[in-house]
């Protein structure tokens, strides 16, 4: 938990740092979506072959590996400055240096969820996971606050210009990015004392070709269950929606109510104080009662459409602290359903590729849609009503999908909580 929590600091903190970079090299307002986008990429690019990766070795040290590569990253967004590169290639480089810690991202998200699967039974697996969630959520507030916090005007002017960093550094970026780059470097050592939990899988197969096979079996297995098709929509509904609310949250900050960058990361953090409030109280609702908190979904999704008439800093906070509660308190046990489902039918490290694929790949559809409304100028305030009426319509289509399966198969919430690890793979 603690590495998993110093590893998602610095994932956040280095999105800010990466928009504030783009922003003193005065790229365009789409680029910032557009560099998660690259990142999302990633896992997608990488999901056939990230869960054997995951299975193959210990988890503590897939971590170890994977946050080494998040770290090259960081080291290369880093010196795009020091390099003397024009300020193009300098934007460029932006972009693959985020790649690259996505690349670290996905093969990492394997092993930090599996470890959960491999050490937890299934009754406990809701509470387990509220408690990653609500880790991987605060280590999201603490990462986007330290961003917003190092490219502040008066704390990167102190850093520069009172501390040892200023004897390395010229920029409020190169500065924050240094810092970053530590609590990587802590992350991996925190890797290292990860104990193994001596489970073993079979051995994983290594020709390309097969593994991309094998993992588009894997993807139709879970689809085709009713209990795993349902949970996977959600999570893949609301990973997307929260990479691109992120970037509505600084969009609306600037727009809406005159933000900085510095001030519209606050926000985000706000948001996600919300999400661990509401995946604390989740932890409370067993695995069996998971689909109950669907309509959680559908009122998040008209929340968000509030937002445009929302001014003062106490009703501002107090939306975005309901919109994370709500998205919290749904999310977690839907995440938990689709971990048991998938821990039933595959193997820890193959169901959360899986998992991430599906969710990745709503990720670049949902940017990309957003990029092009903003390379559109279209006013914030209309994507954010837009972005509200999706999610709340498609929340309803899929719990009317839920009770299609239910009254197919009324027995189907009886299965909730059965053993069978790796059912489908045996088959």
């Amino acid at each position: 938990m603690a590495a998993q929590a110093l590893s998602s600091v610095a994932d956040n903190a280095l999105l800010i740092a990466a928009i504030a970079l783009i922003a003193d090299l005065h790229g365009p307002d789409w680029m910032a979506p557009m560099m998660k986008w690259w990142f999302a990429l990633a896992y997608v690019a990488l999901a056939a072959f990230v869960g054997a990766f995951a299975d193959t070795l210990p988890k503590g040290k897939v971590m170890f590996i994977t946050n080494a590569v998040k770290m090259a990253g960081c080291v290369l967004m880093f010196s795009c400055h020091s390099l003397g590169l024009s300020t193009q290639s300098q934007l460029a480089t932006i972009f693959v240096a985020y790649t690259l810690v996505g690349v670290g991202a996905a093969a990492y998200s394997p092993a930090k969820y599996g470890i959960v699967t491999e050490m937890l039974p299934p009754q406990d697996l809701v509470k387990g996971n509220s408690w990653i969630e609500g880790l991987t959520v605060i280590s999201i507030i603490v990462g986007t606050v330290v961003g917003g916090l190092l490219i502040n005007p008066t704390v990167s002017a102190t850093l520069l210009q009172k501390t040892w960093i200023g004897s390395v550094v010229e920029t409020r970026t190169e500065a924050a990015i240094l810092l970053i780059g530590i609590v990587y470097l802590a992350a991996a050592l925190t890797n290292l004392a990860i104990p193994r939990t001596n489970v073993t899988y079979p051995r994983q197969e290594r020709n390309p070709v097969k593994l991309i096979a094998v993992f588009w079996g894997y993807v139709k297995i879970l689809w085709k269950d009713k209990l795993g098709q349902i949970s996977l929509a959600v999570t893949t509904l609301f990973w997307g929606a929260g990479a691109t609310l992120q970037f509505i949250v600084i969009e609306w900050g600037a727009q809406h109510l005159g933000y900085r960058l510095d001030q519209s990361s606050i926000l985000m953090g706000v948001a996600a104080i919300g999400t661990v409030v509401g995946a604390v109280f989740a932890g409370r609702v067993p695995l069996r009662k998971a689909l109950s908190v669907l309509p959680m979904g559908v009122v998040m999704g008209l929340t968000v459409m509030l937002m445009p008439v929302v001014h003062e800093k106490w009703a501002v906070y107090s939306l975005l602290l309901l919109v994370g509660g709500l998205s919290g308190y749904f999310v977690v046990p839907m995440n938990a359903l689709l971990q048991h489902r998938g821990h039933v039918l595959l193997s820890a490290g193959h169901s959360i590729a899986v998992q991430n694929f599906n969710e990745q790949i709503n990720i670049l559809l949902m940017l990309a849609v957003y990029s092009l409304l903003l390379w559109l100028q279209l006013p914030i305030n209309l994507i954010i009503i837009f972005f509200g009426t999706m999610v709340a319509s498609l929340m309803l289509l899929i719990m009317r999908w839920n009770k299609r399966n239910h009254l197919a198969d009324p027995g189907l919430a009886d299965t909730i909580g059965q053993h069978g690890h790796g059912q489908a793979l045996k088959h």
